[in-house]
């Protein structure tokens, strides 16, 4: 049975005027109206095995501001502690409570024609330009809570790599909240074209004083021909925030996209990950880590379809479960007809760590093709014995050798992050959540 949120707490004025307030074009503005209808009509996602009904994806204050810092320093500790050490400021855009505090852009970059900004600033300075992506590799009538980013938004990014420009050192975005009951509906867009190559991280903090609140996250990804996207992420919002994060991406022929994503959250999640693999020739390699605590409910979708000839898919998912923690992980590889050659492989691993903790590993390939590769591997069980008394023979304790077992598992994400403060952002992470 399909669900939906009654009572949506705002309305097509409140919307109006909140668009008005923001300066917003025409085109942008009747988006927002499309969603907020759409919402009191669509239902929610049924993601497998995850019961989401009961969730709060609604009630949330919608505008909580802070005002721009002249510097780093100025910013709380966990958002500095990324930015690493030193004079040196990355390309970096922070956003604090849906608002854009702080950016930095080389002017090598600028030069280029490379356009990093918040989407507020993107919607009123590039507004032709952003009208050709925004919402164009997912559709507001997914589900409701699509129509809901698309009716609600309130912050976001976009990255620009105009054709042949080649962006050497990783952009960088960070967003915090720390308001009471905060919404952050947030909505990227990273746009590569022919022949460009970027990396691009985004974290996501909050502190424990934001107490119950959301987050409804939507990016979108363009992979022009020939171009090759980096893109990195780490989420690690608190326990009481429920999250909703759809990540998707388009690659055009020739195109590459690597997702490295640590999937840290403390609180309820559901997560969507989707490439389409639409030019010949397209390659995807997908890395998620995950771990699973307190008696926190995760769901999480990878899905890649192959649609050009010769494409090529590698997905990787490991996930750690704890204490009372359930987590649903499916994966999706779908070969379409006329995608001769198509090469899709995942692979999803699940170690668990208490006998409370559920975690289950679905692995589906969908083949209408017949000159394919195509293979899946899915696991989930306990701390390998062996390893176990390896390390307990040479002296270390149980209980820090599980630890040392299940960072060493879940590495092969952890080492593609090309930001070194992000990098050791994921590494403290599991050190905490694996305890």
């Amino acid at each position: 049975m399909s669900m939906q949120l009654k009572n949506l707490p705002f309305d097509a004025e409140a919307i109006t005027n909140f668009t008005k307030n923001r300066n917003e074009p025409k085109w942008f503005s009747e988006i927002r109206l499309k969603g907020l209808g759409l919402a009191e009509e669509l239902p929610l996602p049924t993601p497998e095995k995850t019961r989401i009904a009961d969730w709060n994806f609604t009630k949330f204050n919608v505008q909580t501001e802070s005002g721009a810092v002249d510097q780093l320093s100025d910013l709380p500790e966990e958002i500095s502690n990324l930015m690493g050490k030193g004079d040196q400021v990355g390309n970096v855009l922070i956003h604090v409570n849906n608002s854009a505090v702080f950016d930095h852009l080389s002017q090598n970059l600028k030069d280029q024609g490379v356009i990093y900004t918040d989407l507020a600033t993107a919607v009123r300075e590039h507004s032709d330009l952003l009208a050709n992506y925004y919402f164009k590799t997912t559709s507001i009538d997914k589900h409701q809570l699509t129509a809901l980013n698309a009716a609600l938004v309130n912050g976001g990014t976009f990255l620009y790599v105009p054709k042949n420009v080649v962006v050497s050192e990783p952009i960088q975005a960070v967003y915090y909240q720390d308001a009471p009951e905060a919404g952050l509906i947030a909505h990227t867009l990273v746009v590569a074209e022919e022949s460009s190559s970027v990396t691009f991280v985004e974290s996501y903090l909050s502190d424990a004083a934001a107490g119950k609140s959301v987050a409804n996250i939507v990016n979108e990804v363009v992979v022009g021909a020939n171009a090759q996207v980096n893109y990195g992420a780490v989420d690690e919002f608190s326990d009481q925030f429920v999250t909703y994060v759809s990540r998707q991406a388009n690659v055009a022929k020739d195109g590459r996209i690597q997702w490295a994503l640590g999937q840290m959250n403390d609180g309820n999640t559901l997560s969507e990950n989707a490439t389409n693999l639409e030019g010949d020739g397209a390659e995807a390699d997908i890395k998620a880590v995950s771990i699973g605590s307190g008696s926190q409910k995760q769901n999480f979708d990878n899905y890649v379809r192959h649609v050009g000839k010769a494409t090529k898919s590698q997905l990787l998912v490991r996930a750690a479960q704890k204490d009372a923690s359930n987590s649903i992980f499916n994966a999706r590889t779908k070969i379409e007809h006329g995608a001769s050659g198509a090469d899709g492989e995942q692979t999803q691993r699940v170690l668990m760590l208490s006998d409370q903790a559920r975690g289950d590993a679905n692995p589906i390939l969908l083949i209408d093709e017949y000159d394919v590769i195509a293979g899946h591997a899915a696991s989930v069980g306990r701390v390998d014995p062996d390893q176990l008394y390896y390390l307990m023979s040479r002296g270390i304790k149980q209980e820090t050798a599980e630890k040392l077992i299940v960072e060493g598992f879940l590495a092969p994400v952890v080492d593609l992050l090309p930001v070194a403060g992000v990098q050791k952002q994921l590494t403290k992470l599991i050190e905490r959540k694996v305890g």
